[in-house]
This record gives structure tokens, C-alpha cells and sequence, in this order.
């Protein structure tokens, strides 16, 4: 297993890469020359929200899991929101878009 020094330091590497960032849902929008309009979908954008200075020991260590907890939550409610948007999106899409039947 990994010796105590060592977890610590790939906690904080983990925590680094994920701190002070959250995902927000965005609506992007494009022409749709298929159907003769817009097409919606929806995409995850990354904000940064802010930079952690001036912490130290277990206090920085603190700061940074709970940045890495908030940008984890952050992407699984946002990734839930896009997904289910972009459902909408596509149900709407496919009731508005009249399609010339195959012959």
C-alpha cells in the first residue's frame, strides 16, 4: 500500500488538478440547415472560480479536498443537467423538424 507521505502527496497532485474550477451547463446554438433553423445542444464549460494562496500545512490540505469535492459535484450535477437538456433539445428538434420521407 502507499505510505502515508506519499497518499498525502497524491491527494494534494488530485486536489490540485481539480481545485477552484466548477462545470456549468451552456447552451450552445448552431444552424441547422437540415431542418431550416437552430439547433440547441448543450455543452460543460469550465469556470475557475478562484485560486487558493496563502494556506499552509493541513489547513491548505483542507481547502483543497473541499475544492476537489465541490468541482467533482460540480461536474456530476452539471453533467446531469446537460444531458438531460440535450434530451429535450433533440425530442424537441425531432417534433419541429419536418423530414421528407425516404423514397
Amino acid at each position: 500500500m502507499f505510505t502515508r507521505p506519499l497518499g498525502r502527496r497524491l491527494a494534494l497532485l488530485l486536489c490540485l488538478t481539480l481545485s477552484a474550477c466548477v462545470y456549468v451547463p451552456r447552451t450552445k446554438i448552431a444552424d441547422d440547415p437540415e431542418c431550416q433553423g437552430v439547433q440547441k445542444s448543450m455543452v460543460l464549460e469550465e469556470q475557475q472560480v478562484s485560486v487558493l494562496q496563502g494556506c499552509s500545512n493541513n489547513t491548505c490540505l483542507a481547502m483543497l479536498a473541499g475544492a476537489g469535492i465541490v468541482t467533482a459535484a460540480s461536474v456530476v450535477v452539471s453533467g446531469s443537467i446537460a444531458v438531460v437538456g440535450n434530451v429535450v433539445y433533440w425530442v424537441e428538434r425531432e417534433s419541429k423538424c419536418s423530414r421528407k420521407p425516404s423514397v
